[in-house]
């Protein structure tokens, strides 16, 4: 009898675990839940696969600035010249910070227009700012220190490249606000 009866405890746990799993993979909505809404920010899971490089907080320049949104976000668009009305124009189209980042623009793909906030609207051609830490020389003296011993190793693709961008989702406080990716993990070009 005491046989029987772990037997049926085993199928009762494996029938459990089969119901569970169901419903795991079932939509929220069919669970009774609510219907997903469409967003850009990503699962734990699709984050973690962006694979972001935490280090690179040691190499922004008053991070204290930057509300994080997400550690780890990977959005995708194409990038387009952020110097084009700028009285100094850079060839890489990205503008040339005093602290040594980048200051680029994403025009991002429809699916991830709600990373843009107003200060993207008015004051970054409605663009996704994206910034590469110490990328280029420092002219700002307080910024030298987060960059000593840092070399940068992103690629910047040209203007005009579809991309995917892997970095951290933040809201600069400075200036107006905008949300940018900074700091950025990987650049790469895609279809």
């Amino acid at each position: 009898m005491g046989e029987f009866r772990i037997r049926g405890i085993r199928w009762g746990l494996l029938l459990a675990a089969a119901a569970l799993s169901a419903a795991a993979q079932m939509p929220a909505h069919k669970q009774g839940g609510a219907a997903p809404r469409k967003s850009t920010v990503q699962s734990a899971a699709a984050a973690a696969s962006a694979q972001c490089t935490p280090e690179l907080w040691k190499h922004v320049y008053k991070p204290a600035r930057l509300i994080v949104k997400q550690k780890c976000i990977a959005v995708t668009g194409v990038i387009v010249d952020a110097t084009a009305n700028q009285k100094q124009h850079h060839a890489d189209g990205v503008r040339h910070e005093p602290d040594g980042d980048s200051h680029g623009w994403l025009k991002v793909d429809p699916p991830f227009a709600d990373v843009l906030n107003d200060g993207n609207r008015s004051n970054e051609g409605g663009n996704l700012v994206f910034e590469i830490v110490c990328r280029y020389p420092i002219s700002q003296a307080d910024a030298i220190r987060a960059c000593r011993g840092y070399q940068d190793e992103v690629q910047l693709p040209p203007v005009g490249s579809h991309v995917r961008i892997v970095g951290t989702f933040v809201q600069d406080t400075n200036h107006e606000k905008w949300n940018e990716i900074h700091p950025v993990t990987s650049i790469a070009v895609v279809p």
